[in-house]
């Protein structure tokens, strides 16, 4: 079940301006390119941030989540008709021919699920043409990125045009490896309301992850850094033979 801050209605509409740097995504526009992508299967496409940006610049989008609030923000959104939204997981997509996947930010480490994260990368496999490309991120478990998740780091106060000022944080639930638990609290000046979402995420190793990608038919090309966060995370490049 998707969490909270994807989920909930109220939580979903705000979720963009209270992380308006997606720096981070711009390495996936540049693999775009780089692997001269005409489709692309954007997997946790959430509120649409990359889709709709890869759209803009003319390619083939598909993008899938399974969180209803977040895909109807993003169809909400202009140039939203450009892309193909569906609600779900990896598992209920239709037959595609993609020449890219991707899956930015947290998705890879949100599917916890050792079972739905194998479904998810033979889906990715063979949503692909043969010699297209699967790419996500995922945290190096050793950098411990978990213990700078706190309020004193976290807290910040953000004014949303149209919900007011809402005050936000996230303190660490749970540190059990590989499993990370965490929950972010949100409180709306507006009327006091006080949401909270709950979110776990695995931290894999890298030899782990060749293994499951090699599993499932692909080829594992390059292990790269994040260029906005060097050292911290592992960027897999797989592709399908």
């Amino acid at each position: 079940m998707p969490d909270a801050c994807f989920a909930d209605p109220r939580l979903a509409a705000v979720y963009d301006p209270l992380d308006p740097d997606r720096g981070d995504l711009d390495a996936y526009v540049r693999m775009a390119d780089e692997f001269a992508a005409g489709s692309v299967l954007d997997i946790g496409c959430g509120t649409g941030v990359f889709a709709l940006r890869l759209a803009g610049l003319g390619l083939d989008v598909v993008g899938i989540d399974p969180a209803a609030a977040s895909v109807d923000v993003a169809r909400g959104k202009n140039g939203a008709d450009a892309v193909r939204w569906i609600c779900g997981d990896a598992t209920r997509l239709p037959p595609l021919q993609v020449d890219l996947a991707t899956m930015t930010a947290n998705v890879a480490q949100a599917i916890v699920d050792p079972e739905l994260w194998r479904a998810t990368l033979a889906a990715a496999h063979g949503a692909l043409r043969p010699g297209g490309r699967l790419v996500f991120e995922t945290r190096v478990p050793s950098r411990r990125a978990w213990q700078e998740w706190t309020p004193e780091l976290s807290r910040q106060v953000t004014d949303v045009p149209g919900a007011g000022r809402i005050e936000s944080w996230v303190r660490l639930t749970r540190v059990d490896l590989p499993l990370v638990g965490f929950r972010w609290t949100y409180v709306f000046a507006s009327d006091g309301a006080t949401l909270t979402s709950d979110s776990i995420l695995r931290f894999r190793e890298r030899a782990e992850i060749e293994a499951d990608l090699a599993a499932q038919g692909f080829v594992v090309e390059e292990v790269r850094e994040a260029p906005d966060r060097p050292g911290m995370e592992y960027v897999f490049v797989a592709r399908r033979p």
